[in-house]
């Protein structure tokens, strides 16, 4: 099937209708590792959000150009003002802001699918969970490497999806996971083979686009509603203050300087003792 135009794409967010009723949303910044940038998170949420009030729109569906989902949020200048939307200043102002915008995705209307290849790490694990239904390749490499010298998620999701012991390892270590074990821990629903990845996601959106709205946005909330009835909401936004908190630390203080003064060099020196991510030999 030829995809058709569905709303306006940029140079950064590719926007397409490659089935009746679905909408994809494809992040277009493949030599920068799909990073998330306040102008490329503007055009997702604002892409989402035309998505969920177009009638002829029933689910949508977020993916990234290149060889991966997202690397994460763009520490090479990207998060500085303007943001996409306005959350109250002061301390802690930007791990509120993330968790803000994981919850705009998550009380859409209708539901958002990511689909997960490649690298998808620290903002862009985080903007994959927001999503509805999460669908990953096999050999997806999926982690929080800023639990290592910076601080805990912005959106820390990992004990709700994972459980105590998958949260506490990738919390103490940082390691990646992959598509496989991102399903048996329950970050994914499923992972298929990186080839069969596309074809697979599509045929899950239509199958969900035949649930009229009206309908589909009660099933969601129903789940989400349970959710935060257990506590959810409520302790993200508690996670978000211990973020901003770790933030203060002096070993979080180093390695932002060492950043601002050379990002790769300063991840690198982040990941050297553990071999893996740009150190990986």
């Amino acid at each position: 099937m030829t995809a058709s135009i569905g709303a306006p794409s940029s140079d950064i967010l590719i926007i397409d209708d490659p089935a009746p009723h679905v909408r994809r949303l494809t992040l277009n910044r493949p030599e920068k590792r799909n990073a998330l940038s306040n102008a490329l998170r503007a055009e997702v949420f604002a892409a989402l959000e035309a998505a969920d009030v177009d009638p002829d729109v029933q689910v949508s569906i977020l993916r990234g150009a290149g060889p991966c989902f997202s690397a994460g949020y763009d520490l090479a200048g990207g998060t500085a003002p303007p943001y996409p939307f306005h959350t109250a200043g002061g301390v802690g102002h930007w791990s509120r802001h993330v968790v803000e915008g994981c919850f705009r995705i998550w009380d859409l209307a209708k539901p958002v699918i990511a689909q997960v290849h490649g690298w998808c790490l620290a903002g862009g694990s985080e903007l994959a969970t927001a999503c509805d239904l999460v669908y990953v390749a096999e050999d997806a490499q999926i982690g929080y490497p800023p639990v290592r010298m910076m601080s805990p998620p912005d959106n820390q999701f990992h004990a709700w999806l994972c459980g105590l012991r998958p949260a506490m390892e990738m919390m103490l270590t940082g390691d990646a996971i992959d598509g496989l074990e991102a399903v048996r821990v329950g970050f994914a629903n499923r992972a298929f083979p990186a080839a069969d990845l596309d074809a697979q996601v599509l045929a899950m959106a239509e199958r969900v686009a035949k649930i009229p709205t009206e309908v589909q946005q009660m099933n969601k909330r129903s789940v989400h509603r349970a959710m935060e009835l257990m506590g959810l909401r409520a302790a993200i936004r508690a996670g978000a203050e211990i973020q901003a908190l770790a933030l203060t630390t002096p070993s979080s203080r180093e390695t932002f300087a060492a950043i601002r003064k050379n990002v790769t060099k300063g991840l690198s020196e982040r990941d050297q003792a553990f071999g893996d991510y740009r150190t990986k030999s």
